[in-house]
């Protein structure tokens, strides 16, 4: 499988997204099982965030993961609301109890909100300096947001990215492969699952005998720089992600999506969920 530098780490450019996981205990059991069987399948970038499921998610991420920490580059997001300089400390405490291990490898402020950025940061640096976080991050944040950042040792920033949501190709990913900052795509498949349905990918993937799903993986992953974070609970979708790693769409696949998903021509508005 194909792997990038993620926070002085080899990753894969596939991972595990765990969105609207740990709110339903009747699912858990089967959501532990497909992290391990990801696990299994060299998917061992797993993304997760005190928000998911009120920490359900970091909860079911803690089972999946247990006795198997080392095999793992482990994500978690801090809500804005808990990102002041003490506010973060405490949410780290809590989100580490959850998923029961010492350590966070890549901690992400979730969105802005009404914290400074400097007092933000000033609490992720003390848990680097405190061992129980390896890098620090950010998510939802635009090319304006990174340029008053200004900070190197923001490592990455996640965004939503897909073949329905091409805004930040415009500017924000062009800037961070310059700066060389992995972005990590979320919701790579779209949310609503209309997508899936779009004739031009339907027509590429029949020609190669592909998923739908495994060419707009394959679409998103096709860039240098950029990671993509599908949610996946069938033992048949994680396989499924697990070969689109390899996958490479040619140049009139490419056409054929472009004409229908246009890049864009001028600044957008990031695009959130």
């Amino acid at each position: 499988m194909r792997r990038i530098e993620l926070a002085g780490r080899q990753v894969p450019v596939i991972g595990q997204g765990t969105w609207r996981m740990g709110e339903d205990e009747r699912l858990r059991s089967r959501e532990v099982a497909a992290l391990r069987e990801g696990l299994e399948l060299g998917l061992s970038l797993i993304d997760t965030a005190e928000m998911y499921g009120e920490g359900g998610a970091e909860q079911v991420v803690g089972e999946a993961i247990a006795g198997r920490r080392d095999e793992v580059f482990l994500v978690s997001k801090v809500y804005p609301h808990n990102a002041s300089r003490e506010g973060v400390r405490a949410a780290c405490e809590r989100s580490l109890k959850r998923l029961g291990c010492e350590r966070i490898d890549l901690y992400l402020l979730h969105w802005r909100g009404r914290y400074p950025l400097a007092e933000t940061v000033e609490g992720f640096e003390r848990l680097r300096e405190q061992g129980k976080i390896g890098a620090w991050g950010v998510s939802n944040f635009d090319l304006g947001d990174l340029l008053e950042l200004d900070r190197p040792a923001c490592r990455s920033n996640q965004v939503l990215y897909n073949l329905q949501a091409r805004g930040i190709e415009y500017d924000l990913l062009p800037w961070q492969q310059r700066a060389g900052m992995p972005l990590m795509a979320y919701c790579p498949l779209s949310q609503a699952g209309d997508l899936l349905h779009a004739p031009a990918l339907r027509e590429v993937a029949e020609r190669h005998g592909l998923t739908p799903a495994q060419v707009a993986l394959a679409w998103t992953i096709r860039q240098d720089g950029v990671i993509a974070i599908p949610k996946a609970v069938s033992s048949l979708h994680l396989r499924d992600n697990a070969a689109a790693a390899s996958i490479t769409l040619q140049k009139d696949d490419l056409a054929l999506l472009d004409a229908a998903f246009p890049p864009p021509r001028r600044k957008q508005t990031l695009q959130m969920v």
